[in-house]
C-alpha cells in the first residue's frame, strides 16, 4: 500500500495514532531501514520518473548537487553519466552516515536551515533533488538559496510527493520500534515552485506525474488492497519536472 494512502486510511477508519516529526529526526529514525524497503511503490515510481528525466540533462564534467541525497540510492545512475563532482545536501546526519558507507569518499554536508556555506555559492551546474522539497518550511526562501548555488547556466531537477496527495491527507510513514512515524510535511502548488524558479531565469523543459493506474495495480494485489486501488485509481502520487536557464 501505498504509505501516504495508508496512513490517511488508518487514521481516518481505524484511528491509530501516527507520531509525526520534523524531517531531520524521522529520517534519522528511518534511516537504519530505509534502503531495505523492496515493493515500496514510491521509491520505485521516483527511479522510474527521475531516471527519465535525467536522460534530458547533460551531466559529463558537470558539478552536481544532489539536494536532500539521503542514503544516496541515486548516486549509482548519477556517477554513470560522467560528471566532474557530486556533493550531496541531506538535513538528517543518519541518512549521510548511511551514505558514507556505501561511499567513503563522498563530499557531504548536514544543512540545518535550507541555507547553504559561502563557499558553494555558484559552484555547481546542476540540482537534483528527489522526494524532499515538500520537507522545506519557507518554499520561496529555500529556492532561493538553492539558485545561489548554480551558475548562470544551470538546471534543476525536483520529483516528489504529489501536492494533491499530501492536501488530501497523505503523509510519508514508517515503522519505528513498533510505533507508526510520519516525516512533516508543507503543501506547495507546483505552479508556485515553478513561479519562484522562473523569477531566477529557469524555464520548464519537461513536467511528469504518475497517477495510479493499471500499471502499479500489483503493488495492491500483492497487499489484498484491491478496494484502495479502485478507491484511488486515477489520482497523482508523485511529479516530477525538469528546469533550464
Amino acid at each position: 500500500m501505498i504509505p501516504a494512502i495508508k496512513n490517511y486510511i488508518s487514521q481516518r477508519i481505524f484511528h491509530r495514532p501516527v507520531r509525526e516529526k520534523e524531517s531531520a529526526e524521522a529520517y534519522d529514525l528511518w534511516s537504519s531501514s530505509y534502503d531495505s524497503q523492496p515493493g515500496n511503490l514510491m521509491l520505485d515510481l521516483d527511479d522510474i520518473l527521475f531516471s527519465k528525466l535525467l536522460l534530458n540533462t547533460d551531466l559529463h564534467d558537470k558539478a552536481v548537487a544532489d539536494i536532500g541525497c539521503g542514503t544516496g540510492r541515486h548516486w549509482r545512475k548519477i556517477q554513470e553519466r560522467g560528471l566532474l563532482s557530486l556533493t550531496g545536501f541531506d538535513v538528517s546526519e543518519g541518512m549521510l552516515r548511511k551514505l558514507r558507507e556505501k561511499y567513503p569518499e563522498a563530499a557531504v554536508f548536514r544543512i540545518t536551515d535550507d541555507k547553504f556555506e559561502k563557499r558553494h555559492k555558484a559552484a555547481f551546474d546542476v540540482i537534483l533533488s528527489t522526494l524532499t522539497i515538500a520537507h522545506v518550511k519557507e518554499i520561496e526562501e529555500t529556492l532561493n538559496a538553492w539558485c545561489s548555488l548554480l551558475k548562470p547556466h544551470a538546471e534543476i531537477i525536483i520529483t516528489d510527493y504529489h501536492p494533491k496527495m499530501l492536501a488530501f491527507g497523505g503523509k510519508r510513514t514508517f515503522s519505528h520500534n513498533h510505533a507508526q512515524m510520519a516525516v512533516r510535511n508543507y503543501v506547495y502548488h507546483i505552479s508556485t515552485m515553478k513561479d519562484i524558479l522562473h523569477e531566477h531565469g529557469f524555464r520548464v523543459v519537461t513536467e511528469d506525474e504518475f497517477r495510479i493506474d493499471e500499471t502499479v495495480k500489483h503493488y495492491y494485489t500483492n497487499r489484498n488492497a484491491l478496494p484502495l486501488y479502485e478507491q484511488f485509481k486515477g489520482f497523482p502520487v508523485i511529479y516530477g519536472i525538469y528546469l533550464k536557464r
